[in-house]
């Protein structure tokens, strides 16, 4: 502050007023800048008010740069941006350390242990004031803004959050096109550096889609540093608020936070009271400390719910994979131009590819019940499929009526006389409007006949129109619908919803989603051989996938004579994609014909657990293998998956985590002589071994395969 000889003399009401100024500066002054570490002091969070009043943080790992010196803040519409202008008014510091067990999880219990710094800052020129949270983990870094009611800052609207995350260097990262409608696109192994000239050819086409920008990428983004540090950059506890993007400055290497706008362009209507979202950074110089990671998760507030006795793990088969594949058909009939209020189903010609009639789907329930599976998914039921896509029609189902040859009550009846539960499927076409102007019907209608689970679907644009699949007011109709099942006791499985950001912790009836690019693209031209080796590091950071796993006919051509598309795989990766696709929602997708081929095989999918005690990973790179073991919940048994990318490796693991003394059975379903996920995808073999914690395992895995272990105390 300056001070002029030629000024008036200061009364002594000003001179208080300045010594009030200059103390409350000098006090601002110390607290400019703060540092925080993890527990286990690996970790360093450095906070700066920089000079003219910018917040700014920087991150270290074992004295290693994570994130350089970073700015903070928001910009705002038709208002002065909270980026700038800043003092610090107060600063407090929070130790928390909890165990807390999961309603299903990975593990039994989950450690959150961080060290928590609070920062207010005031911006005098305006008379707002923003915290900045700070919670830093042995793992990683977690920090959200807060919004304070306030006089000056009651509602506002998001013009662009510019948070930054400043990277040490050209880090090798595995990457998909920034995109506010899907992520179904494949992840891209590059530099940073090259991301703009490989974005073309990576924004592949979808049925809905929005690219941004030519350096612009969706989180969860993996990255690895040339020094070997992993860096996963995401967000947690997405709530009321839109979907964040990073667009990258492939210059400096500084990523910056890019939400999704809605309808209008805004990127946030905000009345305080309000938070944002964290902002994570998981990191570790060895790969599987990432996949082990809960911070995510540990981001999320505990579970709002008293009861929990309804929500269960599933392991499901369904009428799904032959539509996919084109052997059956959703639609009833193949008229088209269909309107719901006006069409009588009895009296048009069916089409006799119709998949979901009562006959078919009692052999499906047949299968579910010999084997001990918990449910069966049918797709394609209800009326309206016949021109459900593409049209922005805004009444596309109801969600309540079944087609002539589809009987709910007597199907719903059958299942559960043989204790197997039908799943429901609701897609909307993106027609949000429509879904929630039925919701409570179709609630109702699953409670009448016994129906625990919905998969729901927002193939196509959104509409009303305008509106992108991670804008806020979208994301808020996911959250709708999720509090909306709830209180009719229902577990929601959504797909092409917006990514996971830890929500199950709070809301564990979300028990599966798919926002990535899943097993059904095996049929639309095939997934990389690479893909089940990176979205663990990324799209599985924020929740589980509903991959739906188990292909055994790799050739789609054997169902559909007219499709050239293969799997990608081997069948024994498939049977590993069950441990290391991790999911308390597990389909064996394949066609009951296939698998009573193969019954050797499928033998592991039955036995296989879908909610577990521990769970280790015993070898990882990112894009290149996985290999992990898990423990399952309440038992003795443990399974390890391992899978590889088209380069094929032998995986060295040992049996360690196994309990000292204890002797087990351990059956290996492994890839066979010659075996290749392209030119001999179902060669398998399986052999059986007596193993104790001191056993180590020198298993061959060929290109694009992987192996699969059970392994059963013996005696047991």
């Amino acid at each position: 502050m300056e001070y002029s000889s030629t000024s008036r003399p200061l009364s002594l009401r000003s001179l208080s007023r300045y010594a009030l100024l200059v103390g409350a500066c000098l006090l601002s002054g110390l607290a400019n800048a703060e540092e925080i570490q993890s527990p286990n002091k690996q970790l360093t969070l450095d906070f700066t008010l920089q000079a003219d009043g910018v917040p700014t943080y920087s991150l270290t790992y074992k004295g290693r740069s994570v994130i350089k010196t970073s700015k903070l803040g928001l910009e705002l519409k038709n208002a002065p941006a909270l980026t700038s202008g800043f003092t610090v008014a107060d600063s407090k510091r929070t130790t928390f350390d909890e165990t807390w067990q999961p309603v299903w999880g990975e593990t039994k219990n989950i450690r959150n242990n961080y060290n928590e710094l609070a920062v207010t800052l005031n911006q005098p020129a305006t008379s707002r004031t923003v915290i900045v949270h700070f919670r830093v983990f042995d793992d990683g870094l977690g920090f959200r803004y807060e919004f304070p009611r306030q006089p000056k800052l009651d509602y506002f609207t998001i013009k662009e959050e510019k948070s930054q995350f400043a990277l040490a260097g050209d880090h090798k990262a595995f990457w998909l096109p920034g995109d506010y409608d899907t992520q179904e696109y494949s992840t891209v192994t590059s530099n940073l550096s090259q991301v703009r000239g490989l974005m073309k050819e990576a924004t592949t086409p979808n049925a809905s889609q929005t690219p941004f920008s030519a350096t612009g990428v969706q989180t969860p983004l993996m990255l690895k540093s040339k020094d070997g540090l992993y860096i996963n950059i995401h967000e947690a506890a997405l709530i009321d608020y839109s979907a964040m993007h990073l667009e990258l400055d492939d210059k400096s290497f500084v990523l910056e936070s890019h939400l999704t706008p809605d309808a209008v362009g805004d990127k946030g209507l905000i009345q305080t009271p309000a938070v944002s979202p964290w902002r994570t950074v998981i990191v570790s110089d060895k790969a599987g400390d990432i996949l082990e990671s809960k911070l995510v998760l540990n981001l999320n507030e505990p579970t709002k719910f008293k009861d929990v006795s309804w929500i269960k793990p599933v392991k499901y088969v369904g009428v799904w994979w032959e539509m996919i594949t084109g052997k059956s058909t959703w639609s009833y009939t193949n008229q088209e131009n269909i309107k719901l209020d006006e069409i009588d189903y009895s009296k048009v010609k069916p089409n006799g590819t119709h998949g979901a009639n009562t006959a078919h789907v009692k052999e499906y329930i047949d299968f579910a019940a010999k084997h001990g599976f918990d449910g069966v998914l049918v797709e394609g039921w209800n009326t309206g499929w016949e021109d459900w896509f593409g049209k922005h029609k805004d009444y596309v189902f109801d969600f309540v009526t079944p087609y002539p040859d589809f009987d709910v009550a007597e199907l719903n009846r059958y299942a559960q006389g043989k204790n197997v539960r039908l799943i429901m499927h609701h897609e909307t076409s993106g027609s949000v409007r429509n879904y929630e102007r039925h919701l409570d019907s179709a609630f109702q209608f699953m409670n009448k006949y016994g129906y625990t689970a919905v998969k729901t679907g927002y193939v196509g644009d959104i509409v009303p129109l305008g509106h992108h699949h991670y804008d806020q007011w979208v994301n808020n109709h996911y959250q709708y619908v999720l509090e909306k099942a709830a209180e009719h006791k229902i577990m929601v499985n959504g797909h092409e919803a917006v990514r996971p950001t830890g929500l199950a912790r709070t809301f564990p009836n979300l028990i599966g989603n798919e926002a990535a690019r899943g097993t059904e693209y095996e049929a639309f031209g095939g997934n990389n051989a690479d893909h089940t080796t990176i979205l663990p590091f990324t799209r599985l950071i924020g929740g589980p996938m509903d991959y739906t796993p188990g292909i055994f006919q790799t050739k789609v051509s054997a169902y559909n004579p007219s499709n050239n598309s293969f799997v990608h795989t081997t069948l024994a990766r498939q049977l590993a994609l069950y441990v290391t696709m991790y999911s308390p929602l597990q389909m064996a997708a394949d066609l009951p014909e296939t698998y009573n081929k193969h019954l050797d095989a499928f033998q592991f999918i039955k036995d296989v657990a879908v909610d577990w005690d521990n769970s280790k990973v015993l070898e990882a790179e990112p894009g290149d293998y996985i290999t992990i073991a898990r423990k399952a919940k309440g038992k003795s048994s443990w399974f390890v998956g391992s899978t590889c990318d088209e380069q094929g490796r032998t995986s060295k693991i040992n049996f360690s985590f196994l309990d000292p003394g204890k002797k087990y059975t351990a059956t290996i379903y492994a890839d066979g002589k010659n075996a290749h996920y392209e030119k001999n995808p179902q060669a398998y073999a399986i052999r059986k071994m007596m193993v104790t914690n001191k056993t180590k395992l020198s298993q061959l895995c060929a290109p694009g395969g992987g192996y699969a272990i059970s392994i059963m105390e013996a005696g047991k």
